[in-house]
């Protein structure tokens, strides 16, 4: 009978700290899930915090750049839109977004008049325009932006035949969020208005990368973009060209 009895106060024991351990789980996972939605709410909090300074960057570059209006933001769509297309990881994506937005941002260490000129560049003009990425790289670092997204700066007037700058690389040399940006780049520039020049047709804007695909743009790029025109499954968000 006493081992019986004491068998009995050994399960009962037994029972009594399972049921703590139980409640002790329990509790470790509704601090766990509270935990886990704080988090979500600080990284949401943070993103919120950090597209407010690309958009605000953006803004200070196109108040100083009369005919740039919108400019990042289309770029920024297209650039996505093309990664998309050609199968990038959402991480990867993000990054290009943030590099698109804010890829000119180098350009606020260029005099007004210079980024403003009705006319076409003076060698020594232009020399201080292309040093824009190279401005950009450093800004976007200095304000500890992830490296890939200041390397996307740096790199986004590189070709691909090495006739880019500012380092004059090659092929595969440049990033490919970089040769991304850099068609990306080109096709809305060319399609909007500028103070020396009326804007390009989206057919002439297309033919400039058909013809060039290869030699200055990446051709898996430029095969990409061609097909979201050509398909109809892409628009810009704004139309730069009938702006002024």
């Amino acid at each position: 009978m006493k081992n019986k009895s004491g068998k009995r106060g050994e399960l009962l024991k037994a029972l009594v700290r399972l049921r703590q351990q139980v409640a002790e789980l329990k509790k470790k996972e509704i601090e766990y899930k509270q935990t886990t939605v704080m988090l979500e709410e600080s990284i949401k909090e943070i993103k919120k915090t950090l597209w407010g300074v690309v958009n605000a960057l953006t803004c200070l570059v196109e108040m100083r750049e009369h005919y740039t209006q919108g400019h990042a933001k289309n770029v920024a769509k297209l650039s996505c839109a093309i990664a998309r297309k050609m199968g990038l990881s959402k991480e990867r994506i993000d990054m290009l977004q943030i590099a698109a937005t804010i890829h000119d941002i180098g350009k606020v260490e260029v005099p007004f008049e210079i980024l403003n000129r009705p006319g076409r560049l003076n060698h020594v003009q232009f020399k201080m325009i292309k040093n824009h990425p190279q401005t950009g790289y450093k800004l976007a670092t200095s304000m500890n932006f992830p490296l890939q997204v200041a390397d996307i700066i740096l790199q986004h007037h590189e070709r691909l035949d090495g006739s880019g700058y500012p380092q004059g690389l090659k092929g595969d040399e440049i990033m490919l969020e970089a040769r991304i940006l850099a068609c990306a780049d080109v096709v809305e520039a060319m399609s909007s208005r500028r103070s020396y020049r009326p804007a390009h047709s989206m057919d002439e804007c297309l033919e400039e990368v058909w013809q060039k695909k290869s030699t200055l743009y990446d051709p898996d790029v430029a095969d990409a973009c061609i097909n979201l025109f050509a398909e109809g499954n892409f628009t810009f968000s704004v139309s730069i060209a009938n702006s002024y």
